[in-house]
């Protein structure tokens, strides 16, 4: 059985709002400004973003002499994220900074403080 099709109803262009203008007019300045124009009246506030030194999780990994798998096995990581990590296609986040951090300097207490946790 075709499918019947419904009559295209009439459809206007609809009327511009003031906030539909009001955006337009700003996306206009922001469009000018990122040409390097002048905008009058415009504010801009930078931001510094402190980027936290990258790991070296490789480094760490055969200071201690161990391959990948090993060292994910014996402090907590999957061998996925280990190797994501040196391949630099994620970095370790906060927590696993610090861990790593401490592993590099004191890998004894982290394997002894997660056999007492086990």
């Amino acid at each position: 059985m075709p499918k019947q099709s419904r009559p295209k109803a009439n459809r206007r262009a609809p009327e511009s709002t003031a906030a539909g203008r009001a955006l337009l007019a700003s996306l206009n300045q922001a469009l000018a400004y990122a040409r390097g124009e002048h905008v009058p009246g415009i504010r801009v506030t930078y931001v510094q973003v402190n980027r936290p030194t990258p790991v070296n999780v490789r480094a760490i990994r055969q200071n201690l002499g161990l391959s990948q798998s090993k060292f994910a096995t014996r402090f907590g990581f999957t061998p996925a994220t280990v190797r994501n990590w040196e391949q630099g296609r994620t970095q370790p986040d906060g927590p696993a900074r610090v861990l790593l951090a401490v592993i590099a300097h004191h890998p004894d207490a982290v394997e002894d403080a997660l056999r007492k946790a086990s």
